[in-house]
């Protein structure tokens, strides 16, 4: 990648100040696929998308080099950043700044595991109060639906969050209490007046309380005590509030293949409901976790080799909609135990900076080209929260760019993240992809924050 100056007096753009830069890539991931282009920005947008070779020109042209492919940046709608409360933890500094190290432009804060959770426009406005000047991508906000603010969700929406998270168990924060099936198909009701998302932990408690309770350091005692089961009763629930009540539900982070059949089939039904799936969901196997890592433990868990095979067939077949991390980091202390104790450890991976190397580096394996992958981790998300702006290199589209290097390799070194705390699965392999420039609606992500806080547009 190389920039030059190149104005003149033949300059198709310098004259009336159309394009404040121009960028040429022999390959650039297009919403029609991968195309040889020059881009020109202008305004922080995209102003134009021409053939390589026509000769658009301004002060500033960045060539790509012959290993670098043009991506949109990413929209990862799962990112728990929890600040304020448990910024130990996370915080929106070192999460944006891991972001754009991983080629993500915008994400989506979800409303817990912060103090207090985004369950009121009050907490809302705290949120916002913390995040402002810290952020160096863009950030949107979900709301919570916990027992009892029913009322607050109409407020929450007009104040611009992006839709609603709501646990069906647990949520491992005494904070953030689960909806019961009536409160779940209540708040969908009352979703539906305005045309709400609701975005749902589904895991069924009953099944989760029959399941053996083993604890200790065996993966495969904490796997059984999460049963798919759970999961496939829990979006059955989902499916039949959504279908009763006419309003969105997503599922976050699919983990049972199992499910997909009834996704499916509810889809056909005319049940509006999407569906997401993590990068450990699709690169890590139950048959590959070490007793006592509990870098490996999130919920719903990583499951055996062939679930994920078909949660990938899932993705290709157009049941699963979109990849985003979860990212869900927590302190040394509370995600690895001493002991190596899965139950005692906090639930939860981070891979904010290392999602697109993750999904692409086994897709790549697989055989599925760059431009699925962006459409799952870019358009998608994108479209997914109604951001009409992101998740593309398309004219009238914020510039927000990826300079990525799809052959070159790295090793994953957890002290040189940008997460706050240097846990992951992910540490010591071999990865593939390789992110060496971040633009922010056309200007490089530097060492100032430069991102803004989102509102739901419309």
């Amino acid at each position: 990648m190389t920039t030059a100056a190149t104005t003149g007096p033949g300059d198709d753009a310098t004259p009336d100040g159309l394009f404040d830069l121009v960028l040429r890539a022999a390959r650039a991931v297009l919403p029609e696929g991968e195309r040889a282009v020059e881009v020109g920005v202008s305004g922080g947008r995209v102003a134009a998308v021409a053939p390589l070779g026509t000769g658009l020109r301004c002060a500033e042209v960045v060539e790509l080099a012959d290993d670098e492919v043009l991506l949109p940046g990413l929209v990862d709608s799962h990112v728990h950043v929890n600040e304020p409360g448990r910024t130990e933890w996370e915080g929106f500094a070192s999460a944006t700044r891991a972001a754009a190290a991983g080629g993500v432009t915008t994400i989506v804060d979800m409303p817990l595991n912060s103090l207090p959770p985004t369950t009121t426009v009050e907490h809302l406005d705290v949120k916002r109060e913390r995040a402002a000047g810290q952020a160096f991508v863009d950030v949107g906000f979900w709301g919570g639906a916990v027992p009892g603010n029913t009322a607050d969700l109409r407020p929450l929406h007009d104040e611009g969050v992006f839709g609603f998270k709501c646990f069906l168990a647990d949520s491992g924060v005494p904070e953030f209490r689960h909806l019961e099936a009536d409160e779940l198909r209540a708040d969908l009701a009352e979703l539906k007046t305005f045309d709400g998302l609701m975005i749902v932990h589904a895991e069924d408690p009953g099944a989760l309380s029959g399941a053996p309770q083993a604890p200790g350091r065996r993966y495969s005692d904490f796997l059984a005590s999460r049963p798919a089961t759970a999961e496939s009763t829990a979006i059955a629930a989902v499916v039949d509030a959504a279908r009763a009540t006419g309003a969105r539900a997503h599922v976050l982070h699919l983990s049972d293949a199992d499910s997909l059949p009834l996704i499916a089939a509810a889809r056909a039904d005319g049940v509006r409901l999407t569906v997401e799936t993590c990068p450990h969901y699709l690169s890590l196997d139950a048959d590959h976790v070490p007793d006592g890592a509990t870098a490996y433990k999130c919920c719903p868990p990583i499951r055996e080799s062939a679930n994920q095979d078909r949660l990938w067939q899932g993705l290709l077949d157009g049941v699963i909609d979109v990849v985003v991390t979860d990212h869900s980091p927590a302190t040394a202390d509370l995600k690895e135990p001493v002991d190596g104790d899965f139950a005692a450890a906090w639930g939860g991976v981070a891979s904010l900076q290392l999602g697109l190397a993750v999904v692409w580096t086994e897709a790549r394996r697989r055989g599925v080209p760059l431009e699925r992958v962006v459409r799952w981790m870019s358009a998608g998300p994108a479209g997914l929260v109604g951001l009409e702006r992101k998740g593309a290199i398309a004219v009238g589209k914020d510039a927000d760019l990826v300079v990525f290097a799809p052959e070159a390799t790295f090793v994953v070194e957890p002290a040189r993240l940008h997460h706050k705390n240097p846990v992951t699965p992910y540490a010591g392999r071999d990865l593939t992809g390789v992110v060496r420039r971040t633009l922010l609606r056309g200007a490089e992500v530097t060492d100032e924050p430069a991102g803004t806080l989102l509102r739901r547009e419309g």
